[in-house]
């Protein structure tokens, strides 16, 4: 095997490519694999999600395969899960894991159940020692459609998404080896999504290990907006909070009437780092962990990160995706024998909880985008003109200063050391008073959607004794019709109620005993006994 790697370069990207729904879907994902292959540092491992087609996977795969030759198109649900793993590596090992609350068949418009998410899981072989294993996890979480609201329904099978996924990576970091959580998590940085991930598994946010301070959210957001920062710049926003996501840089984030500035040969637009960036935020993230310490005689440490791919398309001059990509660079460290035995007097940068900013304000001039004229007079088109008055507008802190080697001795110690951040009693009781609330959600409607199909019994053989006494032809054929449509509905909600919601609640008790018995073992309740909460489930 070929020298052993001292760094590994990591990329994840959400390509948006949903067939008949994304725009200019060919050409901008072959335009994806164009630029991976010319990435610098050329990456190793690349995660992918949104890559619904394999004539999408093939094509990126023609312009990667001499950097990246290894790779797998992972199948799920109906319509395929969308999730691509390339690697440097070859693939030892490859499964598909499907969470078991995802979304509901009934949302057809939203398509979560339909592409059937999961988690793409590759085991990648990069030297000949036992513990010279990398496990990479791509995953791409259900959407937040009512996020922010009172009663938001899809709460909890996040939740379960975020804990079915922080096992894969615990029981994978156990196992001694490097673990990677890729994807598009759809949570914000500090959620309880986010806290059941890092605070379940030995990995780290390897944007919050550089970037302590950096945002929880976009500035509207009641959690950014207790910080009492200033609002973030476009440019602020990429390099210091991670935005990734739904920024002003993204021209698919972009009015109709300014994506009508885009297309074949038409001048470039330009977007001002000094726009105000109320929107910009952190979907997309990768969790890296440090490998065993003790038999590699050191660990990987993030290096660095960086928001990447926002480059347009050379030719249709719109963004590659709707997402820009996440990278990231690890870099082993050995483990040098006053590192292994010093303990630390602070907390070392575990990219678990927020630090204290600058909070000095610097004010700035209104933002535009710029469209550089024939004339060189340039047009500007104001983005933010909800907003833009004759005031001023606020730029965030100094972005976090360049750390030094140092800080890798700080990594490998927040691993080795026993105090890793844990989920308080709080937390685990308001996933359980999520569970509650959504199974009772899901028991009415099992009972409703099974009434109807009884219901819809009654209405065909009502509307068949109405035939016999029809009085014309068009009248016994509105009651067939009438009959036959409310079967077929009421068929569907039987099936629905009988197969479904059962299946569904039974993944609800199943995550509420696991989250009973890490409450237990974190200090608090009392052990479930064995079919706690089953009542009423008979058939």
């Amino acid at each position: 095997m070929e020298e052993l790697p001292t760094e590994l370069n990591i990329v994840t990207l959400n390509c948006w490519g949903l067939k008949f729904i994304s725009k200019l879907r060919n050409e901008r994902l072959a335009e994806i694999g164009r630029q991976l292959a010319v990435a610098d540092p050329s990456p190793h491992i690349v995660a992918l999600q949104e890559c619904f087609t394999q004539e999408d996977y093939k094509a990126i795969r023609r312009e990667t395969r001499f950097i990246l030759p290894y790779g797998k198109f992972y199948f799920s649900g109906p319509f395929g899960g969308g999730l691509a793993i390339l690697s440097k590596w070859p693939i030892e090992e490859s499964t598909l894991f499907r969470y078991p609350l995802n979304g509901r068949p009934t949302a057809f418009w939203r398509g979560d159940w339909y592409v059937g998410k999961g988690v793409a899981c590759a085991k990648i072989r990069y030297g000949p020692a036992a513990k010279q294993v990398i496990e990479v996890f791509c995953t791409h979480t259900h959407s937040p459609y009512e996020g922010g609201q009172p009663n938001d329904s899809y709460l909890a099978q996040r939740l379960a998404q975020s804990w079915e996924i922080s096992k894969l990576l615990r029981g994978a970091a156990e196992r001694g080896h490097l673990v990677l959580g890729c994807g598009d998590f759809n949570m914000i940085p500090m959620s309880l999504e986010h806290q059941l991930v890092t605070a379940n598994t030995p990995v780290r946010d390897v944007w919050r290990v550089l970037h302590p301070d950096s945002s929880l959210g976009p500035a509207d957001h009641p959690a950014e907006q207790a910080r009492r920062r200033p609002i973030p710049t476009a440019e602020f926003n990429i390099e210091e909070n991670g935005a990734a996501s739904d920024g002003p840089y993204c021209t698919w984030r972009w009015t109709k009437e300014q994506q009508k500035l885009l297309g074949p040969g038409k001048s470039p637009v330009t977007v001002s780092p000094d726009t105000i960036d109320r929107r910009g935020k952190r979907l997309d993230y990768i969790f890296a962990g440090s490998g065993d310490i003790n038999s590699l005689n050191g660990g990987w440490v993030v290096k660095t990160a960086r928001v990447g791919m926002m480059m347009r398309h050379p030719e249709l001059g719109c963004s590659l995706s709707d997402h820009f990509a996440v990278e990231a660079t690890l870099a082993f460290h050995p483990l040098s024998s006053s590192s292994s035995t010093k303990t630390s007097s602070k907390a070392a940068p575990n990219g678990n909880k927020p630090a204290p900013g600058d909070e000095s304000l610097i004010l700035k001039a209104p933002p535009k985008i710029r469209q550089p004229s024939n004339n060189d007079d340039d047009s500007t088109i104001n983005i933010d003109d909800k907003h833009v008055q004759d005031g001023t507008y606020l730029q965030s802190p100094t972005p976090s200063s360049i750390r030094d080697t140092s800080s890798f001795d700080a990594q490998l110690l927040s691993f080795l050391s026993a105090d890793h951040h844990q989920l308080p009693i709080s937390a685990y009781d308001f996933i359980l008073q999520e569970i509650h609330k959504y199974r009772l959600r899901e028991e009415k409607q099992k009972k409703w959607r099974g009434w109807h199909f009884f219901g819809s019994l009654a209405v065909l053989v009502g509307c068949l004794v109405g035939v016999w006494w029809s009085p014309a032809n068009y009248v016994a054929f509105v009651l067939v019709l009438v009959s036959s449509l409310s079967l077929v509905a009421g068929t569907v909600d039987g099936l629905m109620s009988l197969l479904f919601f059962r299946s569904e609640l039974g993944a609800l008790r199943e995550f509420e005993w696991e989250v009973m018995n890490a409450k237990v073992s974190a200090g608090g309740g009392r052990p479930p006994a064995d079919g706690e909460g089953d009542e009423g489930r008979g058939w």
